[in-house]
């Protein structure tokens, strides 16, 4: 059963993603993890983001329709209707329960500040708790 984590009051959510993406690289390099944005422009500086993000680190990733994805550690998409290559980590930024979360086996909810992302994610939150799904909660503004 997919492990669900909400991060929540994130200010920034491509800085935060970021980050998560070179925590996970770090613990385990064979980590594939697919991002899913809420559209083209969110996708697009979130790809930027993951190039500029630090000198120090490297984030590869692709987008889904890109002929790298199946080797690509990160995969980005702005539909949760695109056939993705791997199924490890799904970070989800589409403000919606993505079709085919439960083939993953961890999903991480980012949760803005934004009054419609929070009620959303509540939404979400209840939809995955009366499932039965295993949840977990890191409020991003606790230090």
């Amino acid at each position: 059963m997919t492990q669900i984590d909400f991060h929540t009051h994130v200010a920034d959510q491509i800085g935060h993603i970021c980050r998560l993406v070179r925590k996970a690289r770090a613990q385990a390099a064979d980590s594939r993890i697919v991002i899913l944005t809420q559209d083209r422009r969110q996708l697009s500086a979130l790809d930027q983001a993951l190039w500029t993000f630090s000198a120090q680190d490297f984030l590869p990733h692709a987008e889904v329709h890109e002929p790298m994805a199946a080797q690509s550690p990160v995969v980005l998409t702005d539909s949760d209707q695109n056939e993705l290559p791997h199924h490890d980590i799904l970070i989800n930024l589409s403000g919606a329960v993505p079709a085919h979360f439960a083939q993953f086996g961890r999903m991480i909810e980012i949760v803005s500040t934004e009054g419609g992302d929070v009620a959303t994610g509540r939404q979400r939150y209840a939809h995955y708790r009366q499932r039965g799904y295993p949840l977990s909660h890191h409020d991003m503004s606790q230090p």
